[in-house]
């Protein structure tokens, strides 16, 4: 049987000075292996979009470590959403959000909805309350299989990423449900939503 591997804070300072040096980390997050950068950076944002190849039509999903940190991207939260998210997070559920500030429209592209979701791995949480909300896309290139090893994950970003291995993850992507206008499923991932768990702002209040 393999060995657990328990992250503390030697990584969490590996990650940070990884983020300072400009370069990205690649960290098992709560469902996959993802390559993971500052959400507040608008060039490290850009720069993971240019490594990934990726669709720069297309959000990331922003991790964070509590509601409060929504506030840091001009998302307001009525009373009922509020409760509805402490119900259900944290999850492997990804909740997408209005945010119609300018300033952000580097993170959702002219949709002016952000994806959010709040892991439930201690140190995950723990490292997101020590250098903020990071964005966190599987690690590939767009349209690669997704790496479930940190040497395929290295043959995909080579020295351009920090690495922290725990073996092989075979996880599933998360829940995307949106609360932007009505309440809708958007992708059934690895946390099933029970129907009496659905947003409804008249009885989540």
């Amino acid at each position: 049987m393999k060995k657990k591997v328990v992250f503390g804070k030697k990584e969490i300072e590996l990650v940070k000075a990884a983020y300072s040096l400009g370069l990205v980390a690649v960290i098992p997050t709560d469902t996959i292996y993802g390559v993971t950068a500052l959400a507040l950076d608008r060039k490290r944002v850009f720069g993971l979009y240019k490594l990934r190849k990726r669709d720069t039509k297309k959000p990331f999903i922003i991790l964070i470590s509590s509601l409060n940190d929504l506030a840091l991207f001009g998302v307001e939260l009525s009373d009922s959403e509020k409760l509805w998210l402490k119900s259900v997070w944290p999850n492997k559920l990804t909740v997408i959000l209005p945010c119609r500030q300018k300033q952000y429209t580097y993170l959702h592209r002219g949709g002016k909805t952000l994806a959010f979701r709040m892991p439930k791995n201690k140190w995950l949480k723990e490292l997101i309350k020590t250098v903020g909300p990071i964005v966190a896309p599987s690690a590939n290139i767009e349209g690669e299989k997704f790496a479930e090893t940190t040497e395929e994950a290295y043959n995909y970003f080579g020295d351009k990423a920090v690495y922290l291995d725990i073996g092989r993850v075979k996880g599933t992507s998360s829940t995307i449900v949106s609360l932007e206008n009505n309440f809708r499923i958007i992708r059934q991932g690895g946390y099933k939503l029970k129907k009496n768990e659905y947003f409804r702002p008249d009885i989540n209040n």
